[in-house]
């Protein structure tokens, strides 16, 4: 059976660095068993209702601006898996999750940059996910639960986005330094305790409960934390939390990867 993944995708410049992350990245592609293909939710395909994406070839989304043009010539035309879709759509309607498909959208950098570094070739099918920062912490848990058993047909399931990701709060001048500001590295432990617990209660309530919480997930930033919910919902028949990696860059920003299951 394959575990579900939290992967943090950073700033879109991680698809042309060479780095601690990066290559901990494409090292971890090559050390996973080769899924038959990858459902992946991504922090930057928002949707009121549950969008689960059809297509045949994936369009490459250049989805920000102010970067290099090496970034905006990368392309990763992965397919989709019609018959897989088909199959997520059954087990929505089994768990009376609400969704659309969208036949038309190709996958954005919170989808391409982490599914280049782990697989370069493109040649694994995959499934395109929306997430809704809308929807109750255990809304979101339940869409990913329903996809549990995905996990036993050789299905990775993928979720993007950043644990601490505050882009108002970044310090340029830290990159490099390996200095992490307090407040970001105590909300980052007290996710990891109350993961490995599986203590998802405290989890749904983590803007109450959790040190530094307003400002590791900013109102306008909660895009980015959900998909974390969505990755345990679908391990929650194993409830068993790994962290793979963490570091920081630009004082706060976390690089952190989860396994569920």
């Amino acid at each position: 059976m394959h575990p579900s993944l939290f992967i943090a995708h950073g700033a879109p410049l991680l698809a042309i660095e060479n780095n601690e992350y990066t290559q901990f990245l494409n090292h971890l592609g090559k050390t996973l068993p080769r899924p038959k293909a990858i459902v992946l939710f991504s922090a930057h395909w928002e949707s009121h209702v549950q969008k689960v994406g059809n297509v045949q070839e994936y369009s490459t989304i250049h989805d920000f601006g102010g970067f290099p043009e090496e970034l905006f010539r990368i392309q990763y035309p992965a397919n989709g898996n019609e018959e897989l879709a088909k199959s997520i759509q059954e087990l929505f309607k089994r768990q009376d999750v609400s969704f659309d498909v969208d036949t038309e959208r190709g996958l954005d950098h919170g989808a391409w940059v982490v599914l280049r570094l782990m697989y370069p070739d493109a040649d694994i099918p995959v499934i395109s996910m929306s997430v809704n920062p809308n929807l109750s912490p255990a809304d979101q848990f339940k869409i990913g639960k329903a996809l549990t058993a995905l996990r036993e047909q050789d299905v990775l399931i993928i979720a993007s986005g950043g644990t601490v990701h505050n882009l108002r709060a970044l310090n340029w001048a830290k990159d490099g330094t390996g200095e992490v500001d307090d407040w970001a590295l105590h909300f980052d432990e007290w996710l990891a305790g109350n993961m490995e617990k599986w203590d998802i209660e405290s989890l749904f309530h983590y803007d109450s409960l959790a040190p530094g919480a307003q400002f590791a997930v900013p109102p306008y930033g909660k895009e980015h934390f959900i998909p974390l919910f969505y990755a345990m919902g679908a391990a929650d028949d194993e409830r068993k939390a790994k962290l793979l990696h963490r570091s920081f860059r630009y004082g706060n920003l976390s690089h952190s990867v989860w396994q569920f299951g």
